[in-house]
């Protein structure tokens, strides 16, 4: 049997209490930390267009032509994706209609009743915030 001395004992009992405080702290850290929300830009979509097109200008020293046929290929672009979006909004429009009458489906009817109210709030907060912008500056 080994035998320990009271200060051997007193240092394991202490290591064994600062491990515990170290694994509780860096657990209460997880536990506590806040999810990262992405923020809205405030900024334009052509302010947005005009720093993108003034950076390639100035890192790839374009001439006036280049910007030019830039600017061209960024309205292009910008007119396609608006054209794939508006071909894919029936499409996610009956995914999202579904979605929600699978919902209505599971809930009681007073679940209903606050699902309905819950939704009619986001709405409201969407048509607040405007549209979104999305890729093509």
């Amino acid at each position: 049997m080994i035998s320990f001395s009271r200060t051997a004992i007193a240092g394991y009992v202490g290591l064994v209490f600062a491990s515990g405080a170290a694994v509780g702290g860096f657990g209460h850290r997880l536990y506590t930390a806040t999810s990262v929300i992405a923020k809205q830009s405030s900024v334009s979509p052509e302010e947005m267009r005009k720093k993108y097109v003034e950076t390639l200008r100035g890192r790839l020293t374009l001439s006036e032509d280049q910007v030019m046929k830039l600017n061209l290929i960024l309205d292009e672009s910008r007119g396609r994706f608006h054209e794939a979006q508006e071909r894919m909004r029936p499409t996610l429009e009956a995914i999202r209609n579904d979605q929600t009458e699978h919902i209505r489906s599971m809930l009681s009817p007073e679940q209903r009743t606050a699902y309905e109210a819950y939704r009619k709030e986001r709405d409201e907060l969407r048509k607040r915030q405007g549209p979104r912008q999305g890729p093509g500056f």
